[in-house]
């Protein structure tokens, strides 16, 4: 766990996060020659057909779709690149900032964040909720108080200097997806919704059989 002793954001927090394109995939051919685009080309993943039915499909098409494949890996890739910033600048993990997201959301609902609450938005016990709360109220990033109308329930609140520096660090750089999306059309957004919607139930794990056993 990358949690650390002190968790308050301080000067100089920023000095240990990446540069704009540091670490981040180039354009290029890697030493061995093969480029960042190849990842993700289909016929280069799968040249026979063992994996997808691409009957019907011209080689345009799939030269696009492999655009497609190469533009998600690309937000995958920036996606994950903020995450682990804001780890490191926060000093939490990824579950805390989950759990932090969770208060500020249910505070601009006007809702009683409750330690049930918490465990359900997370998937973890309840053991394993007592222990986070544990965390982050000892780096003074959330206060436990009386449930207003429940006598068996506390309510979690988030402190104001933690909510501020995850609003104007954090969040402010991942509300700049907004903007992406207000760019486009109505129809075009719904296009998009309509395929990611799609893709996530295409990928969404079921019944497996190799879920059942390792490699």
């Amino acid at each position: 766990m990358d949690t650390e002793p002190g968790t308050t954001p301080h000067a100089g927090a920023q000095d240990s996060l990446p540069v704009a394109g540091e670490g981040s995939r180039s354009s290029g051919a890697a030493p061995d020659g093969l480029t960042h685009s190849a990842i993700y080309d289909v016929e280069a993943s799968d040249p026979r057909s063992v994996l997808i039915d691409r009957t019907g499909v011209s080689p345009e098409e799939l030269k696009q779709i492999s655009r497609v494949m190469e533009a998600l890996a690309g937000l995958r890739e920036a996606e994950q690149t903020l995450s682990q910033a804001s780890r490191r600048y926060m000093r939490l993990n990824e579950t805390d900032m989950r759990a932090l997201h969770y208060l500020i959301v249910c505070a601009n609902r006007n809702l009683v964040a409750t330690p049930g609450g918490i465990a359900h938005h997370l998937g973890v016990s309840t053991a394993a909720t007592t222990k986070l709360l544990d965390r982050l109220e000892q780096g003074g990033h959330i206060t436990r108080a009386p449930h207003p109308t429940d006598r068996r329930a506390l309510q979690i609140n988030i402190t104001a200097q933690t909510r501020h520096a995850a609003m104007e660090t954090v969040g402010r750089q991942q509300a700049k997806r907004f903007y992406s999306a207000a760019r486009l059309a109505p129809a075009e957004r719904e296009v998009v919704i309509r395929f990611l919607m799609d893709m996530t139930e295409e990928i969404t794990l079921r019944d497996e059989p190799w879920l059942q056993g390792g490699a």
